[in-house]
């Protein structure tokens, strides 16, 4: 590996830096560029009536300006320009933007395209960098400007033959393109010459985007640039700076963000991130940062899962499941650590007022207030802790073990998951924890049971007494047993002591309901303790409350 070919890209010289200072306090003008920037990096592009749905689908989301195409590349692209616009697709709060080379006959046949539009960005751009300047065009430094001001007077002279009405409804947006590469100064030597041909215009102002076309330094050198680009432009309050985030090195929402911070008014990207090479800025990942800290994002991703689903199938591309909050183990722990945090943090939750300040450890927001559930919170895999099967087990199924229990059933799970070299789903988990202490009558087992409740004199102030009689299986032996005791359970317990089990006492008990209607059943637990002072857990599961008790015994002497 050969560094020595590589430099650094030159940097702005600032003397006093105002954004490490500051914060993102509001949500800057969004524009998508799924339908361009996006659909030109997809393998299959999408047709017209799949981008129809798309576009329907980011109206749906909150964009209020979206880039819709190039419509002077093709066919399709003109016409699905035109579609929108004839077949009223177009809130009357949207705008849509097209993007346009700094060239005559393709700037006329956009003009062509937007013709009715009930608003519209003209989207101009021209390469500015050393290379482009050098390879791509053999120009020099003012034959650049000359195209970008040339490009600029084409849209004036287009727009003569529209009436005022619909001149006053298109808006010019201009990039100098590879910005990210391009000598800051001359970056604003060239917008100053596109301002002046244009007009500056406070009600109507321009836009710079500024965009990263290839992400080639830091974000923090991104956002020297626009600081640096916004002090130094003559008519900033006549002018929007826009960002344009690319993700070469991994930190495009970090450029995004630290840009926002030093002034950018606005931001294009795409859903998840797509775009040519790495892609472009996720726009759900930024929205929803801001979310975090509690900004409004004015885009509604509220039902994320439909979202990225439609997003697959329009684009036939997969969100990988590390993806900030739409990944599919966005909101999963495999740790046990994790779990144990996340579960006691959510039992807590539930405790809360609605409004309450969100602080569940290891989960940056509520997975509700996206569409997700808990379900997929905590997953099992030989790194689990003691608390997250407790957790699927009560969450999913209604097993609310007692903590003393937990890793009892961490020890299995954990072991099972070793064995499967795999994480277990959520069935697996249940399934084994039934058959170890439910299911388990592998020592001891109860063929036929019965009790008798006996109430003695009240004159005596005796408690009431119950009898039981009935028929075990032990070791393979039918054995019938008998007892009194002051309930079911007590009752059992004295009759198993004319047997060869150990003796023990009962040194733990809980119980709760599970399902609902006729399905309600008991579920007990219950830990057993031995004269030597070993332990076990049980687990009783039964119709019949008093039953529940007894078959946990039962399941405690089956460990």
């Amino acid at each position: 590996m050969n560094a020595k070919k590589y430099r650094p890209i030159p940097q702005p010289v600032m003397e006093k830096r105002i954004w490490p200072s500051k914060r993102i306090g509001k949500a800057p003008l969004w524009c998508s560029v799924d339908l361009r920037d996006g659909n030109q990096a997809l393998i299959d592009p999408m047709g017209i009536d799949t981008k129809l749905a798309y576009f329907d689908l980011l109206v749906k989301i909150g964009f209020k300006e979206i880039e819709i195409c190039f419509p002077s590349a093709s066919d399709t692209e003109f016409d699905f320009c035109r579609r929108l616009i004839d077949e009223n697709h177009i809130p009357s709060d949207v705008t849509i933007q097209v993007l346009c080379q700094a060239r005559e006959h393709l700037i006329r046949r956009t003009m062509e395209a937007i013709k009715g539009a009930p608003g519209a960005i003209f989207h101009i751009y021209n390469s500015t960098s050393p290379a482009q300047r050098k390879y791509t065009f053999n120009k020099s430094k003012e034959e650049i400007i000359k195209i970008a001001v040339d490009g600029v007077k084409c849209i004036k002279e287009c727009m003569k033959d529209l009436g005022e009405e619909e001149r006053n409804k298109i808006r010019l947006e201009y990039s100098p393109e590879s910005f990210s590469m391009t000598e800051i100064d001359y970056a604003i030597e060239i917008c100053e010459a596109v301002g002046n041909e244009w007009g500056w215009s406070k009600e109507k102002p321009i836009i710079f985007n500024l965009p990263t076309t290839v992400e080639c330094y830091t974000p923090n050198v991104y956002a020297d640039a626009i600081e640096y680009f916004g002090s130094k432009i003559s008519r900033r309050d006549c002018c929007i700076i826009s960002t344009h985030c690319h993700n070469d090195r991994g930190t495009g929402v970090a450029s995004c963000e630290l840009g926002l911070l030093a002034g950018a008014d606005r931001v294009e990207g795409c859903l998840f991130g797509n775009g040519e090479r790495t892609g472009n800025l996720d726009i759900v990942t930024v929205a929803l940062n801001m979310f975090s800290e509690g900004v409004d994002p004015k885009l509604d991703f509220s039902n994320l899962p439909d979202i990225a689903d439609s997003y697959q199938e329009y684009t036939k591309m997969d969100i990988p499941p590390r993806t900030p909050y739409a990944g599919g183990l966005a909101y999963t722990a495999l740790s046990g650590g994790h779990q144990d945090a996340i579960a006691k943090g959510l039992a807590a939750r539930a405790k809360m007022g609605v409004d309450d300040v969100w602080d569940v450890p290891y989960l940056l927001i509520d997975p509700k207030d996206i569409g997700r559930k808990y379900e997929g919170i905590i997953r099992i895999n030989s790194q689990s802790g003691k608390g997250g099967a407790s957790f699927i087990l009560e969450h999913n199924y209604g097993y609310a073990v007692p903590k003393a229990m937990q890793p009892a059933i961490g020890a299995l799970i954990k072991e099972e998951s070793d064995k499967a070299q795999r994480e277990l789903k959520s069935e697996e988990i249940l399934s084994f924890f039934e058959n170890q202490w439910i299911k388990n009558r592998s020592r001891l087992s109860i063929v036929d049971f019965a009790s008798t409740q006996l109430e003695s004199g009240r004159e005596s102030g005796s408690v009431e007494h119950v009898s039981c009689r009935g028929i075990i299986r032990l070791e393979g032996e039918q054995i019938a047993i008998g007892g009194k005791g002051n309930g079911p359970l007590d009752s059992f317990v004295s009759a198993l002591s004319s047997t060869s089990l150990p003796a023990f006492n009962i040194s733990a008990f809980s119980e709760h309901s599970i399902g609902e209607g006729s399905d309600t059943c008991a579920v007990a637990y219950v830990q057993i303790t031995t004269k030597d002072g070993k332990k076990a857990w049980g687990v009783g599961k039964s119709s019949n409350v008093g039953r529940a008790g007894i078959e946990a015994v039962v399941s405690a002497l089956n460990q």
